[in-house]
């Protein structure tokens, strides 16, 4: 028997409509048609950002890394190409006082071994000063490299939460490619899958058939608090979504020996 949207005995408030498989596969296809166009669109936004004109920079400029001040240029490694994520900072924050999205997006980051082979260099700059910048990233677990750009001017410095490309020829360095706000959000496979899925990301923003539950939409730097959720960026130990002093990001739970306390950081208080 084939299944109507408008059966009672299997409609799911705010869920889909249950069909049987041939049904869906028809609806689906119509969908497919959809997103190839926005991939073959997507490909020929890629090839003109190939083509944009660059802005050619001081590669001699110092950052500070955990050997001290270094010039820009060695952050390439030897390799003709460097993508940054450039981190926001909040001077004497505790640990899980640090920018929401911008946790997030270093931690999809944490593995740049693929772009390495295809002859890219990665690192997370940031604007904070370098103690505290060393502090953290040991709290998190990160295993990319982190420099502080403090007092650094734009681009390399400046602005945060920008995702930008470099090219290195010989000892000249040019900036490529920048991008920030939901421009960032390729990076972030997560965000890319909760795409997929029949709930979505959860977000209040987000279009949504009418009855679907929402669970929050996430504000920097806030508690949640009614429909704001807080949820994908920090727990506590025992999973639950809080923003606080016994709040962090939530893949810093998973590193063994991690204690609540240590959230508290230097400061102690919430920035």
């Amino acid at each position: 028997m084939t299944t109507t949207p408008s059966d009672p005995t299997t409609a799911l408030p705010g869920r889909p409509p249950v069909v049987d498989l041939t049904t869906w596969q028809a609806v689906r296809d119509e969908l497919l048609v959809r997103e190839k166009a926005h991939t073959r669109e997507g490909d020929a936004l890629a090839a003109a950002r190939r083509r944009l004109p660059m802005v050619e920079l001081d590669g001699t400029v110092a950052v500070v890394g955990p050997d001290g001040p270094v010039p820009f240029l060695d952050l390439f490694q030897g390799r003709d190409e460097l993508v940054v994520y450039q981190h926001m900072w909040h001077d004497g924050a505790p640990h899980q006082g640090q920018c929401e999205g911008c946790t997030t997006t270093a931690w999809h980051l944490k593995d740049a071994v693929y772009l390495n082979a295809r002859g890219v260099s990665f690192a997370v700059l940031t604007s904070g000063p370098w103690d505290e910048v060393a502090s953290y990233v040991e709290f998190m677990g990160y295993t990319q490299p982190w420099y502080s750009v403090r007092g650094v001017d734009a681009p390399i410095g400046g602005g945060m939460g920008h995702i930008a490309c470099f090219l290195r020829a010989d000892d000249r360095v040019f900036l490529t490619y920048s991008t920030t706000g939901r421009g960032n959000e390729p990076v972030n496979g997560s965000l890319a899958l909760l795409d997929m899925t029949p709930y979505g990301r959860g977000e209040a923003w987000e279009d949504n058939p009418e009855g679907r539950p929402v669970i929050g939409d996430a504000r920097e730097g806030h508690p949640s608090e009614g429909r704001q959720a807080c949820w994908y960026w920090r727990s506590d130990a025992d999973g639950n979504a809080t923003w606080g002093p016994t709040s962090r990001p939530v893949p810093q739970w998973t590193r063994p020996g991690a204690t609540a306390v240590e959230t508290l950081g230097r400061h102690g208080h919430h920035h």
